[in-house]
């Protein structure tokens, strides 16, 4: 997959939700202000012990990134709920991913919740629905995701938009 250096390159981010149990996970393509879904879904880690689940979430992210070659990720940011147990494991599950990018060698942006439901749905206080339709108008898709696999379609939907517009601020500098 292209480096992306130009605004006519293709590139392909991979997008995740993470999670302790369940993470989602969306690649897709783009190439100036359009783009493509190529695959997302779930990874479902389970049993009681959250070293193995952890393993789980690390070697299933290192598989994705090496079977699809993304150029690109974006994660979702850990925010502090009511249970700071829950946020625990989250942030052991998001670290867990991080390895797996990291042993792929592709660079990570991250992204808060609240800016990602912002990008995709024009709210930071959107509700699952809403990204989910959201993300089934945006890539064109038949029928709307499961609601982790598009919370990581709107995190790379979210870092697409985000880049190009930093590409449209770094083209408009050099012409001053």
């Amino acid at each position: 997959m292209s480096d992306g250096a130009g605004s006519g390159a293709r590139v392909r981010i991979l997008g995740i939700d993470p999670g302790s149990r369940a993470t989602g996970y969306g690649i897709i393509e783009i190439q100036g202000s359009r783009h493509w879904h190529v695959t997302s879904g779930v990874l479902q880690v389970s049993g009681a012990d959250i070293t193995a689940r952890l393993g789980g979430v690390f070697a299933g992210i290192r598989a994705l990134a090496r079977e699809y070659q993304p150029a690109e990720a974006a994660i979702e940011r850990v925010f502090m709920a009511r249970n700071a147990d829950a946020a625990l494991k989250l942030g052991q599950a998001r670290g867990a991913a991080l390895c797996g990018l990291a042993e792929a060698g592709c660079p990570v942006a991250e992204y808060a919740p609240r800016e990602i439901k912002l990008a995709v749905v024009g709210t930071g206080a959107a509700d699952k629905r809403q990204v989910q339709h959201m993300v089934r108008r945006l890539l064109g898709l038949p029928e709307a995701p499961p609601a982790d696999a598009a919370d990581a379609l709107a995190v790379a939907l979210c870092h697409a938009h985000v880049r190009q517009t930093r590409q449209r601020l770094a083209r408009a500098g050099r012409r001053t």
